[in-house]
């Protein structure tokens, strides 16, 4: 099946960092067709090793402790560490640690639950 039916970008899409008298913000997408999801990583579990034909994907690292495989690389992440995965770039997200991590994921692409081509998952799915 086919899930590209939207532009993927090749690469990660400008940030913008914008100040305020109040502080500031960055902004992952202006005016974007995406799909944003706030990823709940368990202590002790991890995602499927997966990839996508019809997204790309920019994770957004809330809490500390967070790793992520992208291909055969492996990021020991902290707060505020950006990691873009292109379309069909395998890639997961662990939560080694005693506490729970959060990712936000911003998805540029057609988002179907069906579009997950699973190469691990302790899950058996």
């Amino acid at each position: 099946m086919n899930y590209v039916t939207k532009p993927i970008p090749e690469q990660k899409p400008p940030v913008s960092f914008v100040t305020r008298p109040w502080g500031s913000f960055h902004q992952y997408a202006f005016n974007e067709e995406c799909t944003v999801s706030m990823m709940l990583c368990l202590p002790g579990q991890r995602l499927s090793l997966q990839s996508h034909t019809g997204r790309a994907e920019l994770w957004i690292v809330i809490d500390d402790g967070a790793v992520v495989q992208v291909g055969e690389t492996i990021h020991h992440c902290k707060a505020g560490d950006e990691i873009w995965i292109p379309a069909n770039e395998k890639h997961r997200l662990s939560c080694p640690g005693e506490t729970p991590v959060r990712v936000l994921e911003v998805a540029f692409g057609n988002w179907q639950q069906e579009d997950i081509s699973r190469y691990d998952d302790d899950y058996k799915r």
